[in-house]
């Protein structure tokens, strides 16, 4: 039988998930990554992950996403889930440009996409939700990369480029991270690379710039300057930072909290990483680094689900979508490839819950395979 989807595990997730199987109550964290259209391929997994998964919820859950991580978590901690993430899939999807878009035109149509899938009614809730705590992560850019000309922010992009090769310490030189974080609830997580990090209130009125932040491709997107409770400066990209993630993340969960047999034994110690790759990459300038891998205390207690390559293959053009196909593939053909992509992706959320039944689990559970430092 063809598997769809595939369940990587660190050494000490691996050991809690032998012990407890897939249990809900494992898991502290879910992370989403940037990577634009792709995550299309997870959009099944996220129309189960809250209104099934993890449905019986009562402790805090921290859900922290970098652009299109962040706008899919702004989704899920709406009081519809579901209903959320399909407005997004369908704006996302169906979104058309001119022949030769520019920033302007780009970032406009990423106003209308985010007020049509976080309307104003529902953004208290995103904001005040007891449970499902949405952390949303943008970059403030320093020196030559805060300005829009990209004759100055181009050379600040090349030279942030050459010294995150050196080292992803020397970010810090060009980038500060900030988390805009719901239920006035700070993350807790710890950085290899010792990135400053500030933590901001998310707020009925600073939750769209910071989704828009987040989500601010350098050269592709306005950046977003000055947003409220977070101070001067101009936002971008959270995937510049946190592209895949490379961060050791902490259960917020008090003693007192864990009354359920899984909560005492385990103490909510797992994070949940669906994710489009099998193998991630810490930041955006990561990509194109072979020798730049997460560190072993990062992936640790991590859980990734990942699509398997035969559900991969058999999608059009054998292939997730990407950036790229706005501009590779006619309209038209785009638009029904993409569509087709979202449909076929509940068979993923239907493999994600299936993960419940022990002898399931065991059958695609595997090591991580990729190299930690």
């Amino acid at each position: 039988m063809k598997t769809v989807l595939n369940v990587y595990a660190g050494p000490r997730a691996m050991q809690m998930l032998k012990v407890y199987g897939f249990n809900p109550d494992l898991f502290h964290t879910v992370l989403g990554a940037s990577g634009g259209p792709k995550w299309f391929v997870l959009a099944g997994i996220d129309r189960v992950l809250i209104s099934e998964f993890f449905r019986d919820r009562q402790q805090p859950l921290n859900m922290v996403g970098s652009s299109a991580g962040a706008f899919r978590f702004a989704c899920l901690t709406q009081p519809d889930p579901v209903s959320a993430i399909n407005r997004l899939a369908k704006e996302y999807s169906e979104t058309v440009y001119s022949d030769k878009p520019t920033i302007d035109e780009i970032s406009d149509k990423a106003v209308a996409l985010l007020e049509n899938m976080l309307p104003r009614e529902n953004r208290q809730h995103v904001v005040d939700n007891p449970i499902f705590v949405a952390h949303l992560i943008a970059a403030r850019c320093r020196g030559l990369l805060a300005p829009e000309r990209k004759s100055i922010q181009y050379p600040g992009l090349l030279v942030s480029a050459v010294a995150n090769g050196l080292s992803r310490r020397y970010l810090d030189k060009f980038y500060e991270r900030f988390v805009f974080s719901g239920n006035q609830q700070p993350l807790s997580f710890e950085d290899p690379a010792g990135l400053h990090t500030q933590h901001v209130k998310l707020t009925e009125n600073n939750i769209i710039d910071a989704l828009l932040a987040s989500g601010a491709i350098p050269g592709v997107l306005r950046g977003i300057p000055d947003i409220e409770g977070a101070g001067k400066g101009m936002f971008r990209d959270g995937g510049v930072t946190d592209y895949h993630f490379d961060l050791q993340f902490k259960s917020t969960a008090r003693p007192d909290e864990q009354n359920t047999a899984a909560h005492q034994q385990v103490n909510n110690d797992l994070v949940l990483f669906p994710h489009f790759f099998a193998v991630p990459k810490p930041g955006w300038f990561d990509k194109s680094l072979p020798w730049r891998h997460p560190h072993r205390s990062s992936y640790d207690n991590v859980v990734m689900v990942v699509p398997s390559d035969e559900f991969v293959a058999s999608l059009p053009f054998g292939k997730i979508p990407d950036r790229h196909d706005f501009t590779k593939i006619p309209v038209n053909e785009r638009l029904q490839y993409w569509k087709t992509v979202l449909s076929e992706t509940d068979r993923l959320g239907e493999a994600f819950m299936a993960l419940q039944n022990p002898a399931q689990l065991q059958s695609v559970l595997q090591p991580l395979p990729f190299k930690l430092s």
